[in-house]
């Protein structure tokens, strides 16, 4: 799979889209849970900035995915957190 993902046209953060939908496969009800939302925040974390790529990837998975309320609060606290800092 190449980096980025086209959905509707517009590109996404291929590898934070597949990791989204491995964490929800098959699993308890389907909701990103606090520990995936960790691991999520790593994964756009790694590259040390926070592109244009990787906020529209992350609006696409918080609109697309169900997240539990603690899970998705907690995400958008720290990225905002760690955003202001980059």
């Amino acid at each position: 799979m190449g980096y980025y993902k086209t959905i509707d046209g517009k590109q996404y953060d291929g590898a934070i889209i597949e990791m989204a939908e491995e964490l929800t496969k098959g699993r308890g009800d389907g909701r990103i849970s606090m520990d995936d939302a960790g691991k999520l925040l790593n994964a756009v974390k790694d590259g040390d900035s926070y592109t244009d790529v990787e906020k529209d990837t992350m609006a696409y998975i918080r609109d697309k995915f169900k997240w539990t309320d603690e899970a998705d609060e907690w995400f958008r606290t720290e990225i905002r957190k760690w955003a202001a800092t980059k």
